[in-house]
């Protein structure tokens, strides 16, 4: 209601002792402070005045516009997962076919390129496939460099030619006393072959000498010594 048809905003905002436009909360606190100044139970208090503080809020609220709801930012789409393509060493520096992995427990054939590294990608079919390189027995991949461990006989103490298969193809190295003393020997430019940025790496190959076998009449005379050196019962 408008008492006497006299109320505007310009008194309204007078009685409650504000000279603007306010926000919602300062126009409540000046509400509250001229309810209090007005009411009839306290000192100086009016009746009349306190129905015409009421009005003005009434009037000053209902005048306000009502706040813009913000539209929802839509959630962001989920990253799609990372189908991986799981290499062997050998593959990964010489390339192939291999059967690839696809979603819905399908499965496709895929001619991989020479020289793949950890992290590239490889296209199959309607997807693209994260190419991880995972070590072998014998066979590990270290950045561009490949390292393979090799078995020397154990009849060989002092060197001889050791065949290793490399991304080039089979070679016949010389192990020679020195490559012994250290247990390594290093091929150059037979690792991962070269490849966009990267270089071509080499092929570190660590010498595993294997143990000899222990002869029977050895065997037997240690049991011999190990029985007759035992505390009698």
């Amino acid at each position: 209601m408008v008492a006497n048809g006299t109320m505007d905003r310009r008194r309204a905002l007078a009685l409650l002792g504000l000279k603007g436009e306010s926000d919602a909360a300062t126009l409540r606190a000046a509400f509250r402070q001229a309810v209090k100044a007005t009411h009839p139970d306290r000192a100086g208090g009016d009746a009349a005045r306190l129905r015409l503080v009421i009005e003005a809020y009434g009037l000053l609220k209902a005048g306000r516009p009502a706040p813009v709801a913000r539209p929802e930012r839509p959630a962001p789409p989920a990253p799609p997962s990372v189908l991986y393509l799981h290499l062997g060493p050998a593959l990964a520096a010489a390339g192939g076919e291999v059967i690839a992995p696809l979603p819905g427990d399908r499965r496709i054939r895929v001619a991989v390129p020479a020289g793949l590294r950890d992290g590239d990608r490889v296209r199959a079919g309607e997807v693209t496939l994260t190419v991880k390189v995972v070590a072998e027995a014998d066979l590990t991949l270290r950045g561009d460099d490949l390292w393979l461990t090799a078995t020397l006989p154990g009849d060989a103490p002092r060197g001889g030619r050791l065949g290793v298969a490399t991304p080039s193809g089979h070679k016949d190295i010389w192990i020679g006393r020195r490559a012994l003393s250290r247990g390594l020997v290093r091929l150059t430019g037979e690792g991962l072959p070269a490849r966009g940025p990267h270089a071509a790496g080499d092929m570190f190959v660590r010498l595993r000498t294997a143990s000899r076998s222990e002869s029977g009449a050895r065997s037997r005379l240690r049991a011999f010594r190990a029985a007759w050196t035992s505390p009698a019962l």
